[in-house]
């Protein structure tokens, strides 16, 4: 409970949003030219997993799922499903490294982040960002709160398809590394820039592109 004394005394500082109005602008603009070429650049990408998954005959092709966005708005959350049909027969559960609910297609998908490419149109309606928070389920934001209450000045971004936190944070699959995500975030809140993304952005299409992982 050490964690939950620490951060609660940090409830009371507003965290303002680093970018201009205008930045923000210009990000949108970036995110839809990125969103709309991706989703051109990559639909050979997404007719061969379609086939794959379809092929797989197990379950749909597609996953969808409900997260808090901007605003605290709740949106659907696209993805390539990666998982069981019934992996969360027994309640919202994180996702782990070596996660047995992972089909062979899947693991091959979630490690090399294809099953997020549908996020792609997420980001060109506005629901999502290419560079930003990951989105959550209000089930773990409650949890999140409970332990540090700065977790609603996320809500003045949108999420993100990407950030910093995925990049160097790998899973977050117990409370202390959802808090040290969302202190990440926070940071990225506070400080992030245009070019910021830009380097975020380069640094996951080179994990992506090679496989491996960057260090801080």
């Amino acid at each position: 409970m050490l964690y939950m004394a620490i951060n609660r005394r940090n409830e009371c500082a507003e965290i303002v949003a680093g970018m201009s109005p205008l930045q923000r602008k210009v990000k949108r603009a970036i995110d839809i030219v990125c969103a709309a070429t991706g989703l051109v650049l990559f639909s050979p990408a997404f007719l061969v997993i379609s086939l794959a998954l379809k092929r797989q005959g197990d379950g749909p092709i597609f996953f969808s799922q409900e997260r808090i966005g901007l605003n605290g708005k709740p949106f659907r959350i696209h993805k390539f499903r990666t998982m069981r049909v019934n992996a969360e027969s027994h309640g919202p559960q994180l996702a782990v490294q070596n996660d047995d609910r992972l089909t062979p297609l899947g693991r091959f998908l979630r490690e090399h982040h294809l099953d997020e490419l549908p996020q792609l149109w997420n980001v060109l309606v506005g629901e999502m960002s290419m560079v930003g928070p990951r989105p959550e389920r209000q089930f773990f934001i409650d949890k999140i709160s409970e332990a540090d209450p700065r977790y609603k000045y996320l809500f003045k971004l949108r999420p993100g398809v990407t950030s910093e936190a995925t990049l160097y944070n790998g899973y977050t699959d117990t409370m202390e590394k959802m808090l040290e995500r969302l202190n990440m975030d926070l940071n990225y809140l506070e400080n992030g820039t245009l070019g910021t993304d830009l380097s975020i952005m380069l640094k996951t299409f080179l994990f992506i592109a090679t496989g491996k992982k960057n260090s801080l």
